[in-house]
């Protein structure tokens, strides 16, 4: 690879003629323009110096003995060391001169040389070559903002761009995240990432906790620990969420699901770095980062009293934002593969990709569930494929009627169909189940309080409904 050989910035030129005089001269003059100059008698010298140094430019006569400028042309694109080449050539040696350039000869200059010719010739390789240089720096420059995947996270989009960027930024400082982004678009894997950026914090504890799958008394608990007997069922001492991530990192998903007067506490570990445990007056201090995440708009929330506007703040240090996959189509090729590589290696099937019809059907659909249901789908695909290759046959029913599986099946997650009215989705999964709550709450994916809460919102009872159809 052509590179220059000279710390100062002086390109390094080898003069290889079988003339002394013709050395000596152009040597000179080349020293005189401030190039760094060396020199050999014939082509096999000048291999034999080439193992020594670096040249930046060759300037070579085509007639030598031994070894002419041809032979020493072709030695040098075959070692593919980059070195541009400029030839010498007299007038009846022009036609092999324009055969050489064919080869991969920079230039050729006729002699007798003309020192203001060949002074042109270098000038315009350099500048040339200058040129390449900075398009090549301009290329990984390019390359790398538009990374295509960044620790587990897939995506060339320019809003992910920005998040890689981002975590780059943050990942030196113990700062709280507060993570935005629909259900499915990946905020747990941006967690992960952001814990496992940086070296020194990676090896430390990361914790999860999803508020939304438990109660307040179990979240409490959950998070904060508990003393024996402090509550039906604390049959011993048990050590919090928080506690087993001190040091590290803890992932409070869907937050907003907290109660107000959990919120409390959270406030005070975010302030202080304290808690006490359920039923316990003595104080334990962390040292803990938190990510927390939610799908939910937190300002629509304190507006409705649900959310504490001081513990927003305190979590919104640095917000991150996951666009739905609605909004970066061109990621769903680059998902798509990934997701059909990871199941056909859990699965030990020899899929070898997707069709162009089943790709375009992909990039069709509007993705209601986001990058959870672009998986869900090729999951499935893989494992029902007969063949080495996804096609469209391998998808469920309601990607190729085009609109989203809540729609005409109880098994998508709840959170998944986030286009359809919640009520409805609810009332039917009720009906499927004979208003049978926990399965009802299994097949909608969240947890019997979340639905529990979810029908009082909606007046979702089976009595009341009777009543309203016989009226």
């Amino acid at each position: 690879m052509y590179k220059s050989s000279n710390s100062n910035g002086r390109h390094h030129i080898l003069v290889v003629d079988d003339e002394p005089l013709v050395r000596r001269s152009l040597s000179e003059f080349l020293t005189l323009e401030g190039y760094s100059v060396s020199s050999a008698e014939n082509g096999r010298e000048a291999l034999e110096l080439l193992k020594k140094y670096t040249a930046d430019i060759i300037i070579t006569d085509i007639k030598m003995p031994e070894i002419d400028g041809i032979q020493l042309l072709k030695q040098i694109k075959r070692e593919q060391t980059g070195i541009p080449v400029i030839l010498i050539t007299g007038y009846g040696s022009i036609d092999s001169a324009v055969n050489a350039i064919k080869d991969g000869a920079y230039d050729y200059v006729t002699k007798p040389i003309v020192d203001s010719e060949i002074k042109l010739v270098i000038e315009r390789l350099i500048k040339q070559r200058l040129l390449q240089e900075e398009n090549v720096k301009l290329k990984q420059q390019l390359s790398a903002s538009q990374r295509e995947r960044f620790h587990n996270i897939v995506g060339k989009d320019e809003k992910m761009q920005k998040i890689y960027t981002l975590i780059e930024a943050i990942s030196s400082t113990r700062a709280t995240v507060l993570i935005h982004g629909e259900s499915g678009t990946g905020k747990r894997v941006i967690a992960h990432a952001i814990h496992k950026y940086n070296e020194l914090e990676r090896e430390k504890p990361f914790i999860e906790v999803s508020c939304g799958a438990l109660t307040e008394t179990l979240l409490e608990s959950e998070l904060f620990g508990h003393t024996r007997g402090s509550f039906t069922g604390a049959i011993k001492d048990r050590m919090g969420r928080f506690e087993l991530a001190d040091k590290g990192t803890i992932f409070l998903d869907e937050i907003d699901a907290s109660s107000p007067a959990l919120q409390v506490k959270l406030l005070r570990v975010l302030q202080d770095g304290e808690f006490e445990r359920v039923g316990d007056a003595k104080t334990i201090k962390v040292d803990v980062r938190v990510i927390a995440a939610t799908n939910q708009n937190l300002q629509e929330l304190i507006t409705q009293g649900k959310f504490r506007k001081d513990l927003y703040y305190r979590l919104n240090i640095i917000s991150i934002d996951i666009p739905p996959l609605r909004e970066r189509r061109e990621d769903i090729p680059l998902l798509a593969e990934e997701f059909i590589r990871k199941h056909a290696r859990h699965t030990s099937k020899k899929i070898e990709g997707i069709s162009d019809a089943a790709m375009r059907m992909l990039s069709g659909y509007h993705w209601p569930g986001n990058v959870r249901e672009l998986e869900n789908v090729l999951e499935r695909a893989v494992i029902l494929s007969k063949g080495k290759i996804v096609t469209p046959e391998d998808f469920p029913p309601f990607l190729h009627a085009g609109k989203p599986a809540g729609d005409d099946e109880y098994n998508l997650k709840l959170k998944d169909a986030l286009q359809s009215p919640e009520k409805v989705l609810i009332l039917k999964a009720l009906h499927s189940t004979n208003w049978n709550r926990n399965e009802t709450a299994r097949v909608l994916g969240i947890n019997r309080t979340t639905l529990y809460k979810k029908m009082n919102k909606f007046g979702l009872r089976k009595n009341a409904l009777a009543n309203a159809e016989k009226r």
